[in-house]
């Protein structure tokens, strides 16, 4: 069996890997998005790397990762050419080496599953989903994370599928989609030998390497896979009455739609005030009763929250008028103090910001950002690292800020994610144990352009309201904007580059679920579950020799 993986001129291998290249760039959002091609869309490499050396099933698994993560981040030539003013002989680069870093993940994934075919194949069900939350776990954290469209946020339209997110968060989901096509491939591997050796007299060892494989690994990995399904359709089912009975509160969401090219301009902010403002009061005189709050995206307000003409205008023209709560993004600057770290030097320190202000037009609570986005909003080791010139122009010099208490607003306890934090599962799950009733994501994504990227950041949240049973209120600058409630059921759509308002009723739920409790912990507790087998495989192989 290994010489068949060696032939020379046996392309089958590259063919498998490149189709499950193929196959995971349709089921991701952007794309065609069919998410049910995730459930098979690994089989054909897990069946590529099982008769080939570790050098190449290492570079079958960077095959089969670049031609997915190239299609799924080419926004990121976007982001850095168009709008960060950056040659495409920097921006291209930078794609590919992110694509390759990614990539990584999944030749090192490939190697070690590689190793468990060779030796004790029944393993193949369990190591595998171990091992890829295992992955994803450490790439969400190294380098300071980039959790982007892990394999699980494939699903974020179907519902009746991700509802365990609440116990184990979307690693869970990623278990069991990679447990599926584990699965799959070694019951077509044992379908395929098995017609290989009917008329011989291997026959009765096929038999009993059937059974063994049943009794070990597809009984138990069916029975996970029932367990999973009655659990999503009862909980669905819990949860729908749950939102059925709770306070609901009514919020209106506008999207500006202001171009990323003039948002900074001193000529556009009146404007940019007066869009929000008529956008605003056409959400306020819908219906019958005003909304109880009003949320502007990331940035919106492009001046500091102050005794300024501008934000005197602004409370003057709505916010005591119509006597409503806003929450909006704003920059936020204040001296760095006496005391200087090595970590920043600077006199005075800016964060990305979200302002609570009152009916009366006071702050009622501010919310500094934490999560930066790397070469975005910071420069990494900007104090050692010389750099050129034209690129620490283009990118922002913010610093991070620090945990704080959910904001009140009538009857919601607010926690609030900027843009890029939507997509770390922990700083959501701290707002709703500290507290929070209601999430909100106001983010800028005018950066993107009409790409993929939006529609990637929009399923990432669906999750964050899943995983704490929290309604979750998305207002972007351009699209999507919308409201999730507490099953991942969205309400309207905005379309991407359009002014746009809508006011919906979020649910107000104060379960505390398993995931807010523990279950954020799954991917480490996969990551350390995936060890044991090493020793397993070790003992299998010193059986062998």
């Amino acid at each position: 069996m290994k010489a068949e993986g060696r032939k020379s001129g046996n392309f089958l291998p590259v063919w498998l890997a490149l189709g499950t290249g193929f196959l995971l760039f349709l089921s991701f959002p952007g794309a065609a998005g069919f998410w049910p091609l995730a459930w098979v869309a690994l089989v054909p490499l897990l069946l590529a790397i099982r008769n080939v050396s570790p050098g190449r099933a290492a570079r079958l698994g960077l095959l089969a990762g670049m031609i997915h993560y190239v299609s799924l981040l080419y926004w990121i030539i976007i982001v850095l050419g168009r709008y960060g003013n950056l040659p495409w002989w920097v921006s291209v680069p930078a794609l590919l080496l992110l694509a390759l870093y990614m990539s990584s993940y999944l030749a090192l994934f490939c190697v070690l599953i590689n190793r468990v075919w060779r030796r004790k194949e029944v393993l193949v069900v369990w190591v595998g989903p171990l091992l890829w939350v295992g992955l994803d776990f450490i790439r969400s954290f190294l380098f300071s994370g980039f959790p982007w469209q892990d394999l699980a946020y494939s699903q974020y339209k179907a519902l009746l599928l991700i509802q365990t997110a609440d116990v184990t968060g979307h690693f869970g989901v990623t278990f069991h989609i990679v447990l599926v096509n584990s699965v799959t491939a070694l019951l077509f591997v044992l379908w395929r030998d098995n017609r290989a050796v009917a008329q011989s007299s291997l026959s009765v060892l096929m038999t009993l390497r059937i059974r063994k494989a049943w009794f070990h690994a597809v009984l138990p990995a069916l029975c996970i896979m029932l367990t999973v399904m009655t659990y999503n359709l009862l909980r669905y089912r819990q949860i729908s009455e749950e939102i059925e009975s709770s306070p609901k509160m009514k919020i209106a969401l506008v999207q500006g739609n202001i171009e990323q090219d003039q948002k900074w301009s001193p000529a556009m902010r009146l404007k940019t005030i007066e869009i929000y403002t008529e956008l605003s009061k056409q959400a306020i005189e819908q219906g019958d009763e005003a909304p109880a709050l009003l949320v502007w995206p990331e940035t919106a307000l492009p001046f500091l929250v102050s005794d300024n003409p501008y934000f005197n205008n602004l409370k003057k023209q709505l916010i005591t008028k119509e006597k409503i709560w806003l929450l909006s993004g704003a920059p936020f600057y204040k001296k760095a103090g006496i005391e200087k770290s090595q970590q920043t030097r600077r006199e005075v320190l800016a964060y990305n910001s979200a302002y609570l202000l009152t009916p009366e037009g006071e702050i009622g609570g501010r919310y500094d950002k934490q999560h930066l986005v790397p070469f975005g909003e910071y420069i990494p080791l900007s104090n050692y690292l010389p750099l050129p010139g034209p690129l620490v122009e283009n990118i922002g010099n913010f610093s991070a800020g620090k945990p704080v208490s959910p904001l009140s607003c009538q009857s919601a306890e607010i926690g609030v994610l900027i843009c890029f934090e939507s997509i770390f599962p922990k700083l959501a799950r701290d707002w709703t144990a500290g507290g929070a009733n209601l999430l909100v994501n106001i983010t800028n994504d005018a950066w993107f352009g009409r790409s993929s990227a939006p529609w990637q950041h929009l399923s990432m949240t669906v999750f964050r309201a899943l995983e704490n049973r929290r309604s979750l209120a998305r207002s972007a600058n351009t699209g999507v904007s919308t409201v999730i409630d507490p099953l991942g059921r969205m309400a309207a759509l905005s379309p991407l580059f359009q002014p746009y308002y809508l006011v919906a009723e979020a649910p107000l739920l104060q379960v505390k679920t398993i995931f807010v409790g523990f279950g954020y912990y799954f991917g480490l507790l996969c990551l350390l579950a995936s060890l044991p087998f090493a020793f397993l495989l070790r003992e299998a192989k010193r059986q062998a020799l």
